[in-house]
């Protein structure tokens, strides 16, 4: 359990971190599989993929307002930590794996972890459990709010 909520405040304060570096017209690339864009109310507008290139229209805490390169007319609110400033190049998807393609997104490539595996004690499949696990947006609010924690507005 100390685990999950050490990365959830970690996730928090990237957040906040990658919102405060972030305004408008610059451009973000999606560092998720995938991410949904939101209106306002909470309904789904739309879906972006790995790599896909957007403008920020606005910050709204720890959300930004983006619209799509590649589809103007598809624009919305995701969170923030969704995206990086950096460029990501998914290559020939049939020469790599959507795995090879996410941790060079990162700097990371499959030599290097497996310098890390050789060396200690390290266990790669209970990161892959963390970064496996999902919430939806009521249940992460409802953690906030029963942990009594800050939603840093």
């Amino acid at each position: 359990m100390k685990k999950i909520l050490v990365v959830i405040c970690l996730a928090f304060f990237i957040t906040g971190f990658a919102a405060a570096q972030v305004g408008p017209n610059a451009t973000l690339y999606v560092a998720k599989k995938t991410i949904d864009l939101k209106s306002s109310a909470g309904k789904i507008l739309g879906t972006l993929n790995y790599g896909d290139k957007v403008t920020v229209i606005k910050v709204d805490g720890k959300n930004v307002e983006v619209i799509s390169a590649a589809n103007p007319s598809l624009s919305g609110l995701a969170p923030s930590a969704s995206f990086t400033t950096k460029k990501i190049i998914t290559g020939n998807t049939s020469a790599t794996s959507a795995k090879e393609v996410a941790l060079a997104g990162k700097g990371f490539n499959q030599d290097i972890e497996n310098s890390y595996n050789t060396q200690g004690e390290l266990n790669f499949n209970d990161v892959d459990k963390v970064e496996s696990i999902t919430s939806d947006e009521a249940a992460l609010m409802r953690f906030i709010e029963e942990g009594r924690l800050s939603t840093g507005k």
